[in-house]
């Protein structure tokens, strides 16, 4: 059986009793968990969904995501997961894109119920708790036959051109990804608890949060909209044990006024993924609370795990470390060969993680995967021991005056200023220069510095050309539905020009 909702059946046949889900003092056992998600799927067949249809799911981190995603999975649907988030606009393009059946969202849910009536599709609206209105029909008794390179999920990905790309994920990416990393990575068993703050929507809380703690029986703790002073107390209140996140959750709750007053001595493994952490954060967040970060890398279109700081090696803070078991990774030119050792490179990726292909885009996918190796627009170092070191974003790097600045180098430098909360690199367009550098700075709650004081740090710390020449204030900075500041989305005040 490759179904990925086979876990689900199997755990809570192992056992029915455990918690499998909390959202503050609402608990859901693995039986509870089955049976609810058996009844979603006849709920789902009784309404004409057929295996390889697609269900579309708008619902943020609530009980009520799980049951229906395992209960689509049991079906023998294919999810598409989207970001709560969302304009009608936006939900009415990834219905047509994908061509789903119908769609389930959670209560209210205008601009789903708008969208769903445009594209002429079924809109199924839930409650927090259960999806009580999707289990209305007689449940199945057993899961969907799925074949490994059947389709589990459509997860879209925001390019930073053009129209989101659908990345198809098959029932054997997913399980053998959520298996390497409980395996090898997490190391998770039926003791531990696991902070749900990840988006479920997005691969990362997907695969390393929901899937990781179904499949060995872990219980996962919800947090529906991520705020540090929240995660501690349900760190506290939960016992924690393995807190994943995206390094903005860890500046969260690091700079929170709650931070120290909370007991979070029951972590063993602190996650980081979804951008680099600075390692200033890292340095600081590991201080305080007394915790290792293990920090790892990959994307939507594998699984997303790639490569890790695996938890019994050497850690490199500041790397992403090395390819997990089941995937290659090397660096290639913009041709396809083989940079020279410690050149930058484009990061190509191959192996039982990768995507099968972009929804309805040959071309796309042809381009991503054009010779069995996914190229990932990421650029990267690798060291003697193999460790690999993100530089930046290909299509991110700033070329000033022909020298080539990666954001994340001054963004790091910025970090290591104490009234630094957060940072964002960026290129303006500039006359002689082609790109300019310039910066966005948001400050820790209480602290000062002006721009000028923060330009001269950097100037102190990186070459003369790289500095950030524009810098400016900002009360917080655009990020995505994961909390990944976003480059791309940062406005640059008039007087500084145009990106």
């Amino acid at each position: 059986m490759t179904n990925l909702g086979q876990n689900l059946l199997d755990t809570a046949a192992n056992d029915p009793d455990h918690p499998a889900l909390k959202m503050d003092d609402a608990v859901l056992t693995y039986g509870q968990f089955r049976d609810a998600a058996l009844k979603v799927a006849g709920s789902l067949r009784a309404r004409g969904v057929t295996p390889g249809d697609r269900v579309g799911m708008v619902v943020p981190n609530v009980l009520s995501f799980p049951v229906v995603f395992y209960g689509a999975l049991l079906a023998g649907a294919a999810v598409v997961p989207m970001n709560p988030l969302l304009k009608a606009r936006e939900v009415e393009y990834y219905l047509r894109d994908s061509g789903a059946r119908l769609v389930v969202a959670l209560e209210p849910a205008e601009p789903v119920t708008e969208a769903a009536a445009t594209v002429g599709v079924d809109a199924v609206t839930v409650g927090p708790a259960l999806p009580e209105a999707l289990m209305d029909a007689e449940p199945l008794d057993a899961a969907v036959e799925r074949a490994g390179d059947d389709l589990a999920v459509i997860l879209y990905t925001s390019g930073t051109t053009g129209q989101p790309k659908g990345a198809e994920l098959t029932h054997a990416n997913l399980s053998g990804n959520c298996r390497t990393t409980a395996e090898t990575l997490a190391e998770n068993t039926a003791d531990d608890v696991i902070m749900g703050c990840l988006p479920l929507f997005h691969v990362f809380g997907l695969t390393c949060g929901l899937n990781t703690a179904v499949l060995r029986g872990s219980t996962l703790t919800l947090i529906p909209r991520f705020d540090g002073a929240k995660a501690l107390s349900v760190i506290d209140r939960d016992k924690v044990t393995i807190f994943e996140g995206v390094p903005t959750m860890f500046a969260g709750v690091l700079h929170s006024p709650v931070a120290g007053t909370q007991d979070v001595s029951s972590l063993r493994l602190c996650v980081s993924g979804g951008s680099a952490m600075p390692v200033e954060v890292m340095r600081a967040f590991e201080e305080k609370f007394g915790c290792v970060i293990l920090e790892g890398y990959g994307l939507s279109e594998t699984s997303p795990v790639a490569s890790f700081n695996h938890p019994h090696a050497e850690r490199k803070p500041g790397s992403i470390g090395t390819p997990i078991a089941g995937v290659e990774m090397r660096l290639v030119d913009d041709d396809g060969k083989d940079v020279t050792p410690g050149e930058v490179g484009e990061i190509a990726i191959r192996g039982e993680n990768v995507m099968r292909g972009y929804w309805g885009k040959a071309e796309e996918t042809a381009k991503s995967i054009p010779d069995g190796w996914f190229r990932t627009g990421d650029l990267a170092r690798q060291d003697e021991d193999g460790y690999f070191f993100i530089v930046d974003r290909k299509k991110e790097m700033i070329i000033r005056g022909g020298y080539n600045v990666y954001p994340r180098e001054i963004e790091e430098a910025l970090y290591e200023h104490p009234a630094v909360a957060e940072a964002a690199c960026i290129g303006v367009a500039h006359p002689e220069l082609g790109e300019e550098v310039a910066a966005a700075v948001a400050l820790k709650p209480d602290a000062t510095a002006d721009p000028e004081e923060l330009r001269e740090f950097v100037k102190a710390r990186v070459a003369a050309y790289k500095y950030p020449r524009h810098l400016w204030l900002v009360d917080s900075l655009p990020k995505g539905p994961t909390g990944k500041i976003l480059r791309r989305a940062v406005e640059v005040p008039e007087q500084v020009g145009q990106r």
